[in-house]
């Protein structure tokens, strides 16, 4: 699993990481089941601070992506809660096509955006 932080960004590290976990899962190059790095492995892998792993790793468990075990560490573990993820989803995305509204972006550039990304996630499937 290779992970980068953008030392230059503005995005705090522990949501870049959050992020790239994320992704991975969805780009299924991180699978269900599967145990993350511990904290301290993640920490020198990447180059960040051990709690800042450590808050990732509790993000993740907040919102369904990981189950936290003291003996085999964060377990990529995704719960089911369609309903509260689309509300999440609403939430996100109006901020972002507002952006895109006050910046003249069509309807049809932004459905052409999503599929795009869409179809990187779904492996080709919808």
């Amino acid at each position: 699993m290779i992970l980068e932080i953008d030392f230059n960004s503005d995005e705090a590290y522990y949501i870049q990481l959050c992020n790239q976990i994320i992704i991975g899962i969805a780009t299924e190059r991180i699978h269900e089941g599967e145990a993350l790095p511990s904290v301290r492995q993640m920490a020198e892998n990447i180059g960040i601070n051990m709690h800042t792993v450590n808050k990732a790793y509790s993000v993740l468990r907040q919102e369904g992506f990981v189950k936290l075990d003291r003996r085999k560490g964060a377990i990529v573990s995704l719960e089911t809660d369609k309903m509260r993820m689309l509300e999440e989803m609403r939430r996100e995305l109006s901020v972002v096509l507002a952006r895109g509204v006050c910046k003249n972006v069509s309807k049809e550039e932004v459905h052409k955006l999503i599929d795009e990304i869409y179809q990187d996630f779904a492996g080709g499937q919808g």
